[in-house]
């Protein structure tokens, strides 16, 4: 049996992720409504590309960001 510091902790990086899902899904709606405003109401597949690609750079680009703050935050202490 786990440690109850180590169940705690499990607990905590859980209840974030699922925090994170829910903050994630409410973008999604947003920046989808965003491209159905841009796009038109008809749902395109050429259209959910370019929201598939936007959103993917996006990720890949704030994942790098937090991933430097990290590292200059370990640095500092």
């Amino acid at each position: 049996m786990l440690p109850t510091t180590d169940v705690i902790d499990k607990m905590a990086a859980l209840i974030t992720a699922a925090f994170g899902l829910v903050a994630a899904l409410a973008w999604n709606s947003a920046i989808q409504a965003l491209f159905r405003e841009y796009f038109g109401p008809q749902t395109t597949i050429p259209a959910m590309f370019v929201y598939a690609i936007v959103v993917t750079v996006i990720a890949v680009i704030a994942t790098l960001w937090i991933g430097r703050i990290a590292a200059r935050a370990k640095e500092i202490v």
